[in-house]
């Protein structure tokens, strides 16, 4: 008697490849609007933001 069951003898990956696809997708277009709002106006000075120029010319 096995712990899991039945071993089922079918692909996972091929059938898997547009969800996999569509998750880049998805994780790139995050990516791109952050960086673009991370940029405007709004927040370019904002300490929190990783592109803000920090005063610290020696560091």
């Amino acid at each position: 008697m096995s712990l899991l069951g039945k071993k089922f003898p079918g692909l996972l990956g091929q059938p898997m490849t547009p969800f996999f696809a569509a998750g880049v997708i998805v994780l790139y277009g995050v990516n791109s609007l952050q960086n673009a709002l991370s940029n405007t106006a709004e927040f370019k000075n904002d300490p929190r933001n990783p592109n803000a120029k920090s005063g610290k010319a020696d560091h």
